[in-house]
């Protein structure tokens, strides 16, 4: 068994709203970080300092953090995939980690960031170098760790080889992220404990799609094997422009629901997580993937007459 509590980062302001085609207001995206906070949400993944013309619903990310709380004991997190986007994140003054991200194929690096997966781990190391020199701290994402939209099945001891050398470069934790959401229980535990060991002791962080209704087995599976930070996008709401066929994120509250109900701590409260999920919908403008949001609550929470 692992841990008894994880870390929960709240993914949606970027991942999960980066491949919508309806286009959300800066002033709603704020709301949802907001919300996130409420909710509980210590680390939240608030944009991303990529090209606009490729990912235009990120094209309001220097809005976005102009406009950011001051929240004591939040990490508002930026997703940079070069040290131009690092240089953006940097200068507005207001992100406090730096997402980096490397990727386990070729093909899948060149089409998500026009570099080679070698290429990519020496770019992240770089950002990660950048981040420290700036007084902030990074995190290593290791991009389609389970499975490739172009080159299939990828190898385990690949991605230990990657995180090996991402380590070196002393990131908060390294990442496996299943871009596709290809991975099965089975694929996760032996990933996530053979790169706690290559690693160790900087922690394993996942991140989960449920593009074939595995995501949720893959938390369990994930947490069970030692991984200590999980992300999740509230609704299941997400998925990666670059990658044909990726689907939502891990959805926050269901997410929280299972790991909560199972006695491992998130530091989440579902009851708002679900009044938000709510929320967000409207704002999406149909129904989000997230379960639990259209469950009946589970205890029944009793009147004060009953």
């Amino acid at each position: 068994m692992g841990s008894t509590s994880i870390e929960f980062v709240e993914v949606g302001p970027r991942d999960g709203l980066q491949n919508e085609r309806t286009v959300v207001s800066t002033a709603d995206k704020l709301e949802l970080i907001a919300r996130s906070i409420a909710a509980g949400a210590r680390r939240i993944e608030v944009t991303s300092f990529v090209n606009p013309t490729r990912v235009p619903q990120m094209a309001d990310a220097e809005a976005v953090c102009a406009a950011l709380p001051e929240r004591a004991g939040v990490t508002f997190i930026g997703l940079v995939m070069n040290a131009r986007g690092a240089d953006r994140a940097i200068a507005t003054g207001r992100i406090d980690q730096l997402g980096a991200v490397a990727v386990a194929t070729d093909k899948f690096a060149i089409a998500n960031q026009g570099q080679t997966s070698d290429d990519s781990v020496d770019a992240a190391k770089a950002i990660i170098s950048k981040a420290r020199d700036a007084g902030l701290t990074a995190q290593a994402t290791i991009g389609a760790s389970f499975g490739c939209p172009f080159e299939g099945e990828v190898d385990e001891a690949r991605v230990v080889e990657m995180a090996r050398r991402l380590a070196e470069a002393e990131p908060v934790e390294v990442a496996l992220a299943d871009t596709i959401g290809v991975a099965d229980p089975g694929h996760v535990s032996r990933l996530v404990a053979a790169v706690r060991a290559a690693i160790d002791p900087l922690p394993v962080r996942v991140h989960f799609h449920n593009t074939r209704g595995t995501g949720l087995a893959n938390v369990w599976a994930a947490v069970t094997a030692g991984a200590t930070v999980v992300d999740a996008a509230l609704g299941g709401l997400g998925g990666c422009p670059f990658a044909p066929g990726a689907a939502g994120n891990v959805s926050s509250e269901d997410v929280v629901y299972m790991l909560e109900r199972a006695h491992i701590s998130t530091g989440m409260d579902l009851d708002q997580l679900i009044e938000s999920s709510a929320w967000l919908t409207g704002i999406i403008g149909r129904k989000l993937p997230g379960m639990v949001a259209q469950a009946p609550r589970f205890p029944q929470q009793q009147t004060k007459d009953a």
